[in-house]
């Protein structure tokens, strides 16, 4: 390995300058699959999904490529139950000599990982010339190096390097003393927030906002560990006015309920109230929003089919509508304030009939500021049962919502009222909630098999939950089942996704439910573990009767969703008909933030996956910051485009996330009114299909779905981040 070591460090010290000096690279092309041309449209990002691997100079001509290919997986993510990405490395050679011509008593080529400090390598596999599919690889950081060996048995390089090259990820280092002192550069006065910017609000939400009880801006928490720059802390305030519900009213505020079953049947009529709610949170107390004064609200059970009346009374100071989350619904009563109606002012009420032509679980929100008003609790779930089961049987159901909550020492941290604050990322919570509470648990019997229905309800986060060692097996998500079940490490529940697991806890004891992540310190570049305990499962050491034990061991196909999808198998392969890419555009940043911003450039993960920018998110606002969705042809963007197609047609739609961008991020991706399957990401096919309404879209990436058009009229399509929403990330296509 001395040999290796040397070589590399050399060539390394002759070939690679400091990234930092160019602060968004250019890219070669966003149309490879990474490496490899992808024909029609926009693709995934060269840049973070291909590595070049330089040969040393004796081997001028030599050419290797290193792809970082996605595993088929039902998320818009591959990851493991610790969060460490997952990807399928393909390598392509050409030009290699004989190894023995390279390196006396050389005869193979071998491919080999390795740490940045080359403490720990692993080997690949035995390689040359052509296209070798490799072993999958989940390690944040890494070097690839292809080495002359004397044989393919050698545990570990001791040969020479003849082509080398580094992860993406390794780029993300510490600033150097420069940037450094860029970190103390002057800001402004934080107690003068200074003028309002003329901002990037969208027309449909551009209604003034009522008054607030919070009169001053408080910082948001910092994460455990992290470091911040001095000019960081010293930040001027969001341009926008701080807002917190009212605390003092008349009548009081009552204290807020635990969420109740409402089993609906078909024409009946349910009254929802959005009113002021009392809550506490760990130890906090603070007025939030409940519907009917739960939080969540009512969980709303209904059958397929069946048609539901709904009287929404609006109690609170905000206008508001509700909509019904991927509920094939009437156009008129979606819930699209200023698309499919106005919204409700105070005081108000609104009549909404819900027919249900599909199973699934849906949920139903605000979408009016619903950065706010979601976030401090307006949201239930709605449980539409099939007529005809395939599932497997289950000892009990938990329908989980997950959501977070950002508190500081001083109570909640204070909102945008004009605006939306933490347009770049997102707003992420500090404390994890499940069904509204900082503490969630759960009592069950050895062997017992729970069903757990998960809806992500946050404004940004994306969840990866696991469930201690016990194995999981998923059964759908949001419109329908899977083809097939599959076993999992974790589940990867992006914003307004929802998605279907049975869990059985086979041994007694204590089991968290964890969400496991690698967060990213943006200051020293590095990735580091977060785990969070959503709950605890009691497992008691008594046997679950009846025992579904051999019938959770099976994986079984659904007939009905395979038979679904049959017809529209013809339509996977043809170019798409329409396509997008996302994109950022800043400007009036404070200057550190803007500086800071483009060093940050040097790399972006497929998916932020907690808040550690959280001075720079919180002081941006829609005022600062505009999220695109583009039509690369016409060069409209977001609500200047307005699509239309045939009722009846299936649409296959491509789109990117755009690397190339002062702050790239993963996007949900949410068409209201239709549903869709997501094709393949990346350039990869998807092997096991669900109808969905939401996808994950990781920065850099790309994905093909193909949209089923059967519902009449003017939708939206959105992502489903509520302040990059907020911040005009929309666009509206009629289906006619």
């Amino acid at each position: 390995m001395r040999r290796a070591v040397l070589v590399l460090s050399l060539a390394l010290a002759a070939s690679n300058p400091t990234p930092f000096t160019s602060p968004i690279l250019p890219l070669t092309s966003d149309n490879d699959t990474p490496c490899v041309a992808a024909g029609t449209g926009p693709g995934p990002s060269r840049d973070l999904y291909c590595i070049d691997l330089d040969p040393i100079p004796a081997l001028e001509g030599v050419t290797a490529t290193f792809e970082l290919n996605r595993v088929p997986s039902p998320f818009g993510v591959n990851v493991t139950r610790d969060g460490r990405q997952v990807y399928a490395p393909v390598l392509r050679v050409t030009g290699l000599p004989e190894p023995a011509a390279f390196s006396k008593g050389a005869r193979v080529w071998v491919a080999w990982m390795a740490t940045q400090q080359l403490s720990l390598t692993r080997k690949l596999g035995v390689v040359g010339n052509g296209r070798f599919a490799l072993p999958t690889i989940d390690w944040p950081k890494f070097l690839i190096l292809i080495t002359a060996e004397s044989g393919g048995a050698v545990a570990e390089p001791d040969g020479k390097v003849a082509l080398r090259g580094f992860s993406p990820s390794s780029r993300m280092q510490p600033p150097d003393l420069s940037e450094f002192l860029y970190g103390s550069a002057p800001v402004s006065d934080p107690a003068a927030p200074g003028p309002v910017a003329a901002g990037a609000d969208h027309a449909l939400h551009a209604i003034a906002p009522p008054p607030g009880a919070a009169t001053r801006w408080i910082h948001p928490p910092i994460p455990a560990g992290l470091a911040m720059m001095p000019a960081e802390m010293r930040l001027p305030f969001p341009k926008a006015s701080p807002f917190l519900p009212l605390t003092a009213r008349a009548p009081p505020v009552p204290d807020v309920k635990p969420r109740e079953v409402v089993h609906l049947k078909d024409g009946d009529t349910l009254v929802l109230t959005a009113g002021p709610v009392r809550q506490t949170v760990r130890g906090h107390a603070f007025i939030g929003y409940g519907y009917n004064g739960q939080v969540p609200g009512p969980l709303i059970w209904a059958s397929q089919r069946s048609t539901l009346h709904v009287r929404y009374r609006n109690r609170i100071e905000w206008p508001s509508t509700v909509h019904w989350h991927g509920v094939r619904l009437d156009n008129r009563f979606d819930g699209a304030e200023g698309l499919t109606q106005d919204a409700v002012p105070p005081g108000g009420d609104f009549d909404y009939t819900v027919r249900l032509p599909d199973a699934g679980l849906f949920w139903y929100h605000p979408h009016r500021r619903d950065d706010i008003l979601r976030d401090l609790g307006l949201y239930g779930n709605l449980l539409v049962t099939p007529s005809h089961q395939e599932l497997g049987p289950a000892n009990r159901e938990e329908v989980l919502m997950l959501d977070d909550l950002e508190l500081a020492d001083q109570g909640l941290v204070p909102y945008g009222a004009e605006r939306p604050t933490n347009a770049l990322m997102g707003r992420f919570g500090n404390v994890l909630l499940v069904n509204g509470r900082g503490s969630w648990s759960l009592d069950v019997s050895r062997g017992e098999v729970v069903r757990f229905l998960l809806t992500n309800v946050a404004n940004a986060r994306t969840f990866n939950v696991s469930f201690g060692g016990a194995r999981i097996k998923l059964l759908g998500s949001d419109l329908s089942n899977f083809e097939r079940e599959e076993w999992l490490e974790s589940v990867v529940v992006a914003p307004a996704e929802r998605y279907l697991v049975d869990v059985r806890f086979a041994a007694p004891g204590r089991v968290a439910i964890e969400n496991r992540v690698l967060a990213i310190d943006h200051i020293f570049g590095r990735f580091f573990p977060q785990v969070d305990t959503l709950g605890i499962v009691r497992v008691q050491d008594r046997p679950a009767r009846p025992d579904y034990g051999a019938a959770f061991g099976t994986t079984r196909e659904h007939p009905g969703v395979i038979a679904g999808i049959d017809p529209v198998r013809k339509d996977f392969e043809r170019p798409p008909d329409r396509s997008l890419v996302v994109r950022m555009e800043a400007r009036g940043l404070p200057f550190v933030v803007e500086r800071f911003l483009r060093i940050d450039s040097i790399y972006f993960h497929p998916v932020e996956w907690s808040g550690t920018m959280p001075m720079m998110n919180w002081n941006s606002t829609s005022s600062e910051v505009q999220w695109i969705l583009e039509e690369p042809g016409s060069g409209r963007r977001n609500m200047d485009i307005r699509w239309e197609f045939k009722l009846g047609s299936l649409v296959k739609i491509r789109i990117a996330n755009l690397r190339h961008t002062l702050h790239a991020m993963q996007h949900p991706i949410h068409f209201h009114g239709q549903r869709f399957l997501v094709l393949e990401q990346n350039g990869v096919r998807n092997t096991n299909l669900a109808w969905k309404d939401t996808f994950l879209l990781p920065a850099g990436g790309s994905a093909d779905i193909l949209l089923e058009v059967v519902n009449p009229g003017t939708w939206m399509a959105h992502c489903h981040i509520s302040e990059h929403l907020e911040s005009g990330m929309m666009l509206s296509f009629t289906a006619r």
